[in-house]
């Protein structure tokens, strides 16, 4: 959530950041009042609550004869507090609704608009250009053993599949490169849960207008994971964290889950859009003050991994109404996918600024001039994919002979014991 001390000294900055992102300026009233009856509801909580204690020393020092009547005062005064004290947890139940519908500060210059109204900041690479007629990843894959859709349908049902073969030895390859770039990066490797909490799916923003996106376990009232940015940003939930040495840098592998919920009639075709796929993501804790610097350092680890992979790309910066509520700023990477003659996102990268570590509690103290510490603040968070399943079809495709075969990336073929050429099988 964003800080309600903000929220109070510059509603105005909050209106123009919600106008924006598209969205209606009365939340921030609607905020803004709660939060003021909140604090009202709590002043008068603590009023009747001093003045409780106070009867209560005058009980004490009384006379017999005076003690019926006091005591019958206090009872009343101890259902009045316990009304106040009902009347704190409703407004503030009231304010953290309100507050929550408030989504992150945008950044100064990131693009107004929706989807489409983002801004190309570069471009690397020519579009492949072929003379033969391309095939498709789908198509590709099945010549290659490398992607079984008919059986993937007929376990799980629509928008799954099965990578077998060369293309499961290839996502293998992608992930393992993906994670030696991290760790000579500097981040921790992590094999997170995939199942979680709901408080934490909440801290990250993902019930918001995502949540007919995220798989539920009723039962058990445990969520499956879109991303590892979740279970990594509730793994320092509630701590302090020592910033002094610079950024805590994680990266997490795990297998993600969405329902693709609105997506239907789109992509059907292929592994581009499913519902199961793998992904390493960067998760990263900072100070707010450098959260910004640490962005375009994810975006150039990742521009690094496409451009090495031989693919062509370009760098958007996300218009504010295709955000998302967490993020503040949000770079996209797409790289070309040829027979669809289009750019297709095979990367996020979004700057979060403390709007979710202000949810999950998570903070660090700032050192001083003069030595010392001073008074906790709460960290930034950002993430980023590094690899993921989806970059497979702009490889296949990318990469394609004419007699179906696909050359393999050279940074790719050490982690697949030197293949050179992806053969169709017979």
């Amino acid at each position: 959530m964003i800080d309600p001390v903000l929220l109070r000294e510059n509603p105005e900055l909050v209106k123009r950041s919600q106008i924006k992102r598209g969205e209606s300026p009365d939340t921030v009233d609607d905020a803004v009042e709660a939060d003021r009856a909140r604090r009202a509801a709590i002043t008068a909580f603590e009023e009747l609550r001093a003045a409780q204690n106070a009867h209560g020393k005058k009980v004490a020092q009384a006379p017999k004869d005076e003690k019926a009547a006091l005591v019958a005062e206090a009872k009343e005064l101890s259902e009045r507090v316990k009304l106040a004290q009902h009347a704190v947890a409703a407004a503030e139940e009231a304010s953290d609704a309100a507050l929550s519908r408030i989504e992150n500060i945008v950044i100064d210059d990131v693009p107004a608009g929706g989807e489409e109204n983002f801004v190309t900041l570069r471009t690397h690479g020519e579009p492949p250009v072929f003379d033969f007629e391309v095939r498709d990843h789908l198509a590709l894959g099945e010549l290659l053993g490398a992607i079984d859709m008919e059986r993937g349908t007929k376990v799980s049902g629509s928008r799954f599949y099965f990578l077998t073969g060369v293309g499961a030895r290839l996502e293998f390859a992608l992930m393992s490169l993906a994670l030696q770039r991290a760790l000579d990066a500097g981040f921790i490797p992590m094999i997170p849960p995939t199942l979680v909490r709901a408080e934490v799916m909440r801290g990250t923003g993902f019930l918001g207008q995502h949540a007919d996106e995220v798989y539920r376990l009723e039962e058990d009232d445990l969520y499956l994971v879109g991303t590892s940015e979740v279970p990594l940003a509730g793994y320092h939930m509630g701590e302090i964290l020592d910033l002094a040495k610079g950024a805590k840098r994680y990266a997490g592998w795990s297998t993600c889950y969405r329902r693709e919920a609105g997506s239907y009639g789109k992509d059907t075709r292929g592994i581009i859009r499913v519902h199961q796929f793998n992904k390493l993501e960067m998760f990263v804790y900072t100070t707010p003050e450098d959260a910004e610097a640490e962005h375009l350092r994810l975006v150039a680890l990742q521009e690094a991994m496409l451009h090495d992979l031989g693919l062509s790309y370009r760098v958007i910066d996300v218009a504010a109404g295709d955000l998302g509520s967490s993020a503040a700023r949000k770079y996209d990477i797409e790289a070309w996918v040829p027979t669809q003659d289009a750019f297709r996102e095979l990367t996020s990268t979004s700057n979060c600024t403390t709007y979710q570590a202000r949810r999950l509690d998570i903070r660090h103290r700032p050192e001083v001039e003069g030595g010392g510490v001073g008074k906790t603040q709460t960290v930034a968070t950002l993430n980023g994919t590094l690899a993921t399943t989806r970059w497979i079809v702009a490889i296949l495709e990318t990469h394609q002979r004419a007699d179906g075969s696909v050359v393999v990336p050279e940074v790719l073929r050490p982690y697949l014991g030197g293949l050179e050429v992806m053969e169709p099988i017979e």
